[in-house]
């Protein structure tokens, strides 16, 4: 079973930057795409952005250019630098191991507890 935890969020002021991680137990984590959820107070959790195997990447509009995934296997982990933060960026960030097909991304059942990002303006 694949165990998620994620970690560096944090309270930072707006245009600000932090680097969230997200290390992967389990195998075969080389061959896993992996996405970048965050959810706010009373919305659902959305996509921020995804990852593939090969390292093809997507992003929601509203981080494209301030945000970027990258992995690295060696390590089984992936991480999300997120700079020029906004106060609309405020949530609860989870990474998910899912599937990257036809440059789409597909959840898949595994979560991690989530880290806290607060951007105060």
């Amino acid at each position: 079973q694949v165990q998620l935890v994620e970690s560096g969020g944090g309270l930072v002021q707006a245009g600000g930057s932090l680097r969230l991680s997200c290390a992967a137990s389990g195998r075969f984590f080389n061959i896993a795409a992996m996405g970048w959820y965050r959810q706010a107070p009373g919305k659902p959790r959305d996509l921020v952005a995804a990852i593939s195997s090969g390292g093809s990447t997507k992003y929601e509009d509203s981080v494209k250019g301030r945000f970027t995934i990258s992995r690295d296997n060696a390590k089984n982990t992936v991480y999300l630098q997120m700079n020029s933060l906004k106060p609309e960026d405020t949530a609860v960030y989870y990474c998910n191991r899912g599937r990257y097909i036809g440059g789409s991304y597909y959840a898949g059942d595994s979560w991690g507890q989530g880290t806290q990002v607060t951007v105060s303006s």
